[in-house]
């Protein structure tokens, strides 16, 4: 499928080095490398200075939690050359404390990843994912036994039945909706800032479709039937380790506009835009942020990119 959005974090900025993973001696070699540079995580948090993130050396580098090998970069970046072995080490209170003892200067992804540069971003997120998996996954699903990292950090192993667990990714459809006039659908939380707004999503059940999928979750959110979606693009999304899926779906011909009926669970409040009343509410409205797919849909919705009152106010 081909994609049509511009998405930050769907870019390849790493070769995760697959084959390097069975080493034993895999991080022994690593801290061999003079260039190997070190991503820190503490609480889904990370160090960042003058908008990149802050990678450190081997010699800088703090005992952590645990380590995962990311890969490679795939082209010279700042003071790092071409294949660069990148790792991300997970810190413990102690370590991080010792490392950078301000909170304010550890930085969540949502909060500050617009403002890295695209490579980091991804980085981030990649770090940001492996994390969230490692941290709900270590007991075995079947028996219960503690698991034990292995592969350099992209496997787990249960240490009664030997059996392999891997890194999960969970999709989820995305999706804007459009009326007869042209008009976007946008829905808010309950649990959400007053005044932010973005289009609807939801998990993939199994053995459904992507395109079943489109359908079911519109309805069940927001009371709408929906027709012919249509596929924009995808990126990860490490909340906790998702993979969003982009579509733009017409309202069905048998459902009307004003037939919205937002679940009252995860959706509060819907409501109709036009390009230009999203256009002269943005010094109001709070819109998804500029890393993620949901602003992405917006703006190839409007045609434009587009300022809302978080930005302007920073």
């Amino acid at each position: 499928m081909t994609q049509l959005l511009h998405l930050p974090l769907a870019q390849s900025v790493i070769d995760r080095d697959g084959a390097a993973r069975d080493n034993a001696e895999l991080f022994d070699l690593l801290w061999e490398e003079p260039q190997t540079r070190i991503l820190v995580l503490h609480n889904g948090k990370t160090l960042i200075k003058d908008g990149q993130l802050r990678l450190f050396t081997t010699e800088e580098s703090t005992a952590g939690k645990y380590r995962v090998y990311l890969g490679r970069t795939i082209a010279p970046f700042a003071d790092q050359p071409l294949r660069t072995a990148i790792v991300l080490a997970v810190l413990t209170d102690n370590a991080a404390n010792a490392l950078e003892p301000n909170p304010d200067n550890w930085h969540e992804l949502r909060r500050t990843g617009s403002g890295l540069h695209p490579r980091d971003a991804v980085i981030f997120s990649q770090a940001l994912a492996i994390h969230n998996w490692h941290e709900t996954h270590q007991y075995c699903p079947t028996c219960g036994a503690v698991t034990i990292m292995a592969q350099g950090g992209w496997s787990r192993t249960c240490i009664d039945e030997s059996r392999q667990l891997f890194p999960r990714t969970d999709a989820a459809v995305i999706v804007s909706i459009i009326d007869d006039q042209d008009r976007i659908l946008l829905g808010t939380q309950g649990s959400w800032a007053e005044n932010r707004w973005s289009v609807l999503a939801g998990f993939v059940e199994a053995a459904e479709s992507l395109e079943q999928a489109v359908v079911r979750e519109m309805l069940e959110e927001s009371g709408l039937e929906v027709s012919e979606p249509q596929y924009l693009g995808s990126q990860a999304w490490p909340f906790p380790y998702s993979l969003m899926l982009g579509f733009t779906a017409k309202l069905a011909p048998k459902s009307k506009a004003t037939d919205i009926k937002p679940d009252g669970i995860e959706i509060a409040r819907l409501r109709w835009f036009t390009r230009e009343e999203l256009k002269a509410e943005a010094h109001t409205i709070l819109l998804p942020n500029r890393i993620s797919i949901a602003r992405a849909i917006i703006e190839h919705w409007l045609g434009e990119s587009i300022e809302s009152a978080s930005e302007l106010s920073s």
